[in-house]
């Protein structure tokens, strides 16, 4: 006696083509039987089978579940966004980006009920996505075109001009591998490419990284980082080799890091820098290019985002004779931006500027810098002792790391030169135990040191997308804004996203934390004050903090409230 079939009750998509009499019940139990037998979706195996041509199938499903219908045909393959979507995504999914809007991004599917390949890409991309029906049968040609154009997107630079790129190089006279072209002509015309997008869209750094079946190039724009492309595996080496004669390097070393430097000459006018460094990983060299604008040195105070206070306080303190004005915050928070924003404005020729750096980021006619070089003694106290013996009037360091660069420059503070350096702490009152810490007596510190400058960059909000947030007061009043303030209404806005910015932001401010040195902060310096009693008493005298000056431009539509959450959480 033969045993019954489990019998499937059509769902959805097939109960509309059964209802429409495009396939039969039983033809519809053989599909899901056997599709799930051979691990593909029921349309693929109905379009596969040839049940059913695939333009009745998109049609039947774009009525049934009201999801817009595309001709795949009136696409332009080549430009579509693929790089956006890991390229396994693609394959194991089945879909294909379309457009991406802002932080909407439309994909391509044949199966409208595939909610997992939807909540997969956005959980990897971190982008809204959107669904667009499209034919079966389209659909994988589209995707097999869109891989192809990918990997011949090496080939396809050499239809671009960029030949009249001067690159300042060397060729590198050290040992290299004899099957490395690395002069191949689109590898040149790729990595130039690069750079130059780079340096377009205002990136920060660039990351060339290698994996064991994929290769990503990503920008950090804004403090984030963003895949830009997604190079074939096979020429990783030669884009590696290519980067590493640009900067001077041995391309024959690979096991241990190497530094160098690029200078790619735009124009006349303009040049730009980058300081390039490798790291051997687990699947190849990964090469990082910091870009030095000197441009950035330009930027002017009033482009900083100090409001009133702060910007008096700084210019005040920059504008005497001696003392010490010190930068604190996190790598990448624009200390260097804003130191070199003062030595524009004291750069005269009556008045003698050094520095000292480690590297030299930003180079401005008139001042001297010295590049850090610990190898051949050259360390930052070194250079302060030289500096001293060569009439200086501006000395800046870029880093106080130890007790004999802090007690040079506190000496030189106090003895007629005004000197500008960095720390590393988390806010202005802490920037005065840590040098009390490193051992600076309580007394030089209150008698050198001006006015200590703690600073964040936080995105900017784009002012075509941004939209207002709606938040309850009670969640206001948690963040930080004063009961007053919400009570008489607080116009906050979020980011949304279009053409003409990165997820709805574009650019950067700052966020500062200025604090002048004053008579009675001197005095609990020199009776051992915590940074906690220092900021108490910053704050009696009226100097908001990082979190308070945030808190005013998320008010000022400056930036979003997620934003400035990122940048000065505890």
């Amino acid at each position: 006696m033969a045993t019954s079939q489990t019998q499937i009750q059509p769902a959805g998509l097939a109960n509309k083509l059964v209802r429409d009499k495009l396939l039969t019940e039983q033809q519809v139990q053989t599909a899901y039987t056997e599709a799930t037998r051979r691990r593909q979706s029921f349309i693929q195996y109905v379009v596969a089978e040839k049940l059913l041509d695939s333009r009745s199938i998109a049609v039947a499903a774009s009525e049934e579940f009201g999801v817009p219908l595309l001709d795949l045909n009136a696409m332009d393959v080549g430009a579509l966004p693929v790089n956006v979507v890991d390229s396994k995504l693609i394959i194991k999914h089945r879909v294909l980006p379309l457009h991406k809007r802002g932080t909407r991004l439309f994909l391509a599917l044949s199966d409208p009920t595939n909610d997992q390949a939807l909540e997969d890409i956005r959980f990897n991309t971190g982008l809204s996505t959107d669904a667009v029906l499209v034919e079966e049968d389209k659909l994988g040609i589209a995707i097999q075109r869109a891989s192809a154009a990918q990997d011949k997107a090496i080939s396809d630079m050499m239809d671009t001009d960029l030949e009249a790129l001067n690159v300042s190089t060397e060729e590198s006279e050290e040992g290299g591998d004899s099957d490395l072209n690395v002069e191949d002509a689109p590898i040149v015309r790729y990595v130039n490419k690069i750079l130059i997008d780079a340096i377009s869209s205002s990136a920060s750094d660039i990351h060339f990284e290698p994996y064991e079946k994929y290769f990503r190039v990503r920008f950090r724009q804004d403090g984030l980082l963003r895949e830009v492309a997604s190079p074939p595996t096979g020429i990783a080496t030669r884009l590696i080799a290519r980067l590493k004669v640009m900067s001077r390097m041995n391309i024959a070393e690979r096991r241990v890091p190497q530094d160098g430097r690029i200078k790619l000459k735009l124009s006349r006018t303009r040049d730009i820098d980058f300081r390039v460094n490798t790291l051997p990983t687990l699947f190849g060299e990964k090469v990082v290019l910091r870009i030095l604008d000197s441009s950035a040195a330009n930027v002017g105070v009033d482009s900083l985002g100090m409001d009133a206070q702060q910007k008096r306080i700084f210019l005040d303190s920059i504008k005497k004779p001696y003392g010490m004005i010190l930068v604190t915050g996190p790598t990448g928070s624009g200390k260097t931006v804003t130191l070199y924003s003062a030595l524009n404005i004291l750069n005269d020729t009556a008045v003698n500027i050094s520095t000292v750096e480690d590297p030299v980021e930003i180079n401005v006619p008139g001042i001297n810098q010295v590049n850090l070089n610990p190898k051949s003694g050259l360390t930052f106290a070194a250079a302060l002792r030289a500096f001293l013996r060569q009439d200086p009037d501006i000395v800046m360091v870029g880093e106080i790391r130890d007790l004999e660069t802090a007690e040079i420059a506190v000496k030189a503070a106090q003895t007629g030169h005004l000197v500008l350096s960095t720390l590393h702490t988390n806010d202005a009152p802490q920037s005065l135990t840590r040098l009390a810490n490193m051992g600076v007596p309580p007394f030089n510190i209150a008698s050198s040191v001006l006015c200590i400058i703690a600073q964040r960059l936080a995105r900017r909000l784009c002012v075509h997308c941004r939209e207002i947030d709606e938040l309850p007061d009670e969640a206001l009043i948690e963040e930080g804004f004063d009961e007053e303030e919400v009570a008489t209404g607080i116009r906050l806005y979020k980011p949304v996203g279009c053409d003409r910015c990165v997820n709805g932001y574009k650019g950067r401010v700052g966020i500062f934390q200025i604090i002048e040195v004053s008579e009675e902060m001197g005095r609990l310096i020199m009776e051992g004050g915590n940074s906690i009693q220092l900021a108490e008493q910053a704050r009696r005298e009226g100097y908001p903090d990082l979190r308070e000056s945030g808190l005013r431009k998320v008010k000022a539509g400056m930036t979003s409230l997620q934003e400035l959450n990122r940048v000065t959480k505890d």
